[in-house]
């Protein structure tokens, strides 16, 4: 499963794809004060949820989407939580989760789904139904495991997985007792069996060969490889365009629309979109966007807590940032309450320090691990360490070491004010301390492309989580070797320090601990990428629209992934 996924430019939408996770569920959140407007609920899921004999057959729903992304492979590194969405609508989904973290299989699937022990390993069972198989005729059985398990296990055999979390830790994938029953077996007592074929679910056995997977989904969804309620109808690349329709093929209880469709559009033309009908749901994580919405004839305003951070990034590749004292030096001129001012005004919400790219706040276990390392705004402080590595200010009062200006590309993937609001609030902010920040603004098509490619000095954007299981993730977010973290900072004896210490441990609780101890640690060898902010999850949706945001990565339901076939409309 890949928990983290970016998500574009900071506060407002945008998305690519990775993970991360944490430990349980969260409360609600009611916020206000200082960052303006009158207190307002956030409660921890508000999805309308609904049992399928309230919603009617038949109907359409149409939602906006950042961009169609080149890799359409959900479990590829290149891959974004857009991605994940397409994905989800047309591919197995194994398993489900509530959105306080219980997972359960998904009977369509899985006659049973079993985690025990042997030998002193951790196995994973699963049954398939006899039913299951993908949409070009291949039975659903143990070899979808296995290839599942081969293409995400390793960097080292060609393979460009999101993540190897979950996958490194099994040692084997057998045939049960008989051929629809796949035993999976870890090397001893593993604290997170269920993670990884949550959230991604299954490859068809066609993926199993590097080729394929690094490269058959650029450009193509290959519906025939899917399995699912739905599958393909339409697809437009250039558009950003693609809609699905109910599936022949499939076995299970009916999708209840007879079409969903998502269309890539930029911030401002999304709102257009659903003031003209054009869209049925969407996002408005601000207070202009929330404003020109909300009193939308039929509109409901739909507010969650959002399993994502909203991030900093620097790439250490770059001459500026070489230095890690450069690095805090940067970090530490960010005024991150300034930041969270701008982005939530209006919105009458607050919460605590974001504090780890492990855990959230609201779950059991996290620590402040930022704080623990040294994060703060202090600008004296910052000066000092650009002093101390070599940065001196020019008579512009921008700093400059062995003829290079500390002047660095800051890319912005929206064109709202918000957005462009807390974009020179930042180029203010590094100013102060000597640091030249050049923003440029993008088509939001490019943000999956331009961040893996690494098209940028600094970059904002969303690490979302698609499950609650916190730092069995930490290697995606610390390991040298990392898809997500792109800030060039981690090292092998970081890795093996999470091997070791946090990764050897048997149980939830003690990996949870281990890994909310070292955190700090690796941040101070880092100073890579910090949290800003998690934030509320607010969304405007058509009156009547149930069970949204079925699909990982995508926010009203906390934790949850549900089964697509009951989106639709109450009767």
């Amino acid at each position: 499963m890949k928990n983290k996924k970016l998500m574009g430019a900071i506060a407002i939408s945008g998305a690519l794809a990775l993970a991360l996770a944490g430990c349980a569920g969260g409360s609600g959140n009611t916020g206000g004060g200082d960052n303006g407007g009158e207190p307002v609920e956030t409660k921890a899921a508000d999805y309308n949820p609904q049992p399928r004999e309230n919603l009617k057959e038949g109907g359409e729903v149409n939602f906006e989407i950042n961009e169609v992304p080149e890799q359409l492979n959900a479990f590829n590194s290149d891959a974004s939580a857009d991605t994940a969405r397409l994905w989800y609508y047309y591919m197995p989904q194994l398993l489900l989760v509530s959105p306080e973290g219980e997972v359960t299989k998904n009977d369509a699937y899985l006659d049973a789904y079993e985690i025990g022990e042997d030998g002193g390993n951790t196995t994973l069972t699963f049954t398939f139904t006899d039913e299951a198989h993908f949409n070009d005729g291949t039975d659903m059985d143990w070899t979808a495991i296995d290839a599942t398990w081969k293409a995400n296990r390793s960097y080292d055999e060609g393979f460009n997985p999101n993540a190897t979390d979950g996958y490194k830790q099994i040692t084997s994938v057998e045939e049960g007792d008989d051929v629809k029953t796949a035993v999976v077996t870890f090397d001893g007592i593993y604290a997170w069996p269920s993670m990884a074929f949550l959230t991604g679910g299954v490859l068809n056995p066609k993926h199993a060969d590097a080729e394929t997977f690094n490269n058959a989904y650029i450009g193509n969804l290959n519906a025939e490889w899917g399995a699912g309620p739905y599958t393909v109808d339409e697809f437009d690349a250039n558009a950003g365009f693609v809609s699905f329709k109910p599936n022949p093929e499939w076995w299970g209880n009916a999708p209840l629309l007879d079409k969903v469709t998502f269309t890539a559009l930029e911030d401002d033309a999304a709102i257009n979109a659903f003031k003209n009908g054009e869209i049925d749901q969407v996002e408005a994580g601000s207070q202009e966007r929330l404003k020109q919405v909300e009193d939308v004839d039929g509109a409901v305003v739909r507010r969650a807590q959002q399993t994502a951070k909203t991030v900093l990034m620097v790439d250490g590749d770059k001459p500026q940032f070489a230095e890690l004292d450069a690095r805090k030096a940067f970090f530490m001129g960010v005024n991150i309450d300034q930041q969270k001012q701008i982005a939530w005004n209006g919105l009458g919400y607050e919460e605590e320090a974001a504090g780890s790219l492990n855990m959230y706040s609201f779950q059991d276990g996290w620590t402040d691990s930022f704080a623990e390392a040294g994060l703060k705004y202090d600008v004296d402080e910052a000066k000092k360490l650009l002093d101390g590595a070599g940065w001196v200010e020019g008579d512009d009062g921008i700093r400059e070491k062995d003829g290079v200006k500390f002047t660095v590309v800051y890319p912005i993937f929206s064109n709202s004010p918000v957005q462009e609001a807390l974009a020179k609030s930042l180029q203010a902010q590094q100013k102060e301390i000597g640091i030249d920040v050049q923003i440029e603004v993008r088509a939001a098509a490019d943000f999956s492309d331009d961040f893996t490619s690494k098209n940028w000095d600094i970059f904002g954007l969303r690490f979302t989580d698609s499950d609650p299981f916190g730092p069995a993730w930490m290697c995606q977010i610390y390991c040298s070797d990392s898809g997500l973290n792109l800030s060039a900072t981690g090292n092998a004896e970081m890795d093996k320090e999470i091997a070791d210490e946090v990764e050897s441990q048997k149980d939830a609780k003690s990996w949870t601990e281990a890994a909310m101890k070292l955190e700090p640690k690796l941040i101070e060898k880092t100073w890579g990428v910090i949290p800003l902010y998690n934030g509320p999850s607010v969304y405007v949706a058509q009156k009547g629209l149930a069970n949204l945001t079925p699909e990982p990565y995508v926010g009203l339901d906390l934790f949850g992934v549900t089964p697509v076939e009951n989106l639709g409309w109450e009767k």
